[in-house]
């Protein structure tokens, strides 16, 4: 059987299977908080990247989209370790929607209005030193953590992925983070094609692909890719090895990682910085040293994250 026989066969069998299998495991694919009336209505009421207390926080966490599956357990146990604090609020939305709702002063989702103002922001050493340089948002900055990059596969790879150049190939539809708000494409994906392909990669990859439709661009790569994936919509995706291992390995959904050798890949640092007019900057100095902490090193290692430099 020809690749392009046994990618057209995966194809098939991923569309038949994926809709029942992404309705089996739908989102947030996170427990929601106890203490009130549960009204969460999959695809019209739901929404998975704000989580915890929006009615006067003692804490307010933007956080880079890629560490979702890491809040849940990461509040918790700062809640414990710092009991005064027990109403928080996070965003794990792209990094760059949130810069946005920092300038313009609200997030608007659906009919809902936010007017919160973090403590905390966090995302990409390179993004935060550029906001520091350019906009002088931080009182200080501490690293926490470092990710690589990973493609994700429908489980066992059946479209036979193997690296960058795979994704280019006309009968491979893919799903890859937008560069316009997404700092993994920007700076780690688009230097990866480009070290592995040069040029032609890169516009096979982001130009020619998006413009046949063979390549969806998500708007949050963190929830879109593994569900287009599971429902047959994609075949892979570029996204952190977090993200990979979290639904491979972690959870029970359909999926595969596919490893990327270290020439080919790129590594982040994640910073922390606190922001000059945080509201409660002493429940932010103290989540910054909790976040360097063991317990949350702890967290974010079991999470598939490494230590930071």
């Amino acid at each position: 059987m020809t690749r392009t026989s046994k990618s057209l066969a995966a194809a098939i069998l991923v569309a038949v299977t994926g809709a029942a299998v992404a309705a089996e495991f739908p989102l947030p694919w996170n427990a929601p908080p106890e203490g009130g009336r549960n009204f969460t209505v999959e695809d019209i009421d739901n929404v998975p990247d704000l989580y915890g207390d929006i009615n006067d926080p003692q804490l307010v966490l933007f956080l880079s989209g890629n560490q979702y599956m890491v809040v849940p357990e990461l509040v918790r146990a700062f809640q414990t370790a710092y009991p005064k604090y027990q109403r928080v609020f996070v965003e794990t939305l792209p990094p760059g929607v949130m810069a946005d709702q920092i300038e313009q002063g609200a997030l608007i989702v659906g009919n809902m209005r936010v007017t919160l103002k973090p403590d905390i922001y966090a995302t990409g050493k390179t993004r935060m030193e550029q906001f520091q340089r350019d906009r002088k948002w931080f009182s200080r900055l501490t690293d926490y953590a470092r990710n690589r990059l990973a493609l994700m596969t429908y489980r066992d790879n059946p479209s036979q992925i193997s690296g960058w150049t795979d994704l280019a190939a006309a009968n491979v539809s893919i799903c890859m983070p937008n560069p316009k708000w997404e700092g993994i494409a920007e700076n780690q994906i688009i230097p990866a094609l480009r070290a592995t392909g040069g040029e032609e990669l890169v516009s096979r990859v982001y130009a020619q692909k998006v413009e046949d439709g063979t390549n969806f661009l998500t708007q949050i790569h963190h929830r879109q890719t593994p569900v287009r994936i599971m429902q047959g919509k994609c075949a892979a995706g570029a996204v952190w090895y977090s993200e990979a291992y979290y639904h491979a390995a972690l959870t029970q959904h359909p999926l595969s990682v596919v490893t990327i050798p270290d020439a080919q890949n790129r590594y982040a640092t994640f910073t922390a910085g606190l922001m000059h007019n945080a509201p409660h900057p002493e429940a932010g100095e103290d989540f910054l040293v909790f976040l360097r902490g063991p317990q949350a090193q702890a967290i974010y290692r079991a999470y598939g994250f490494l230590p930071p430099p």
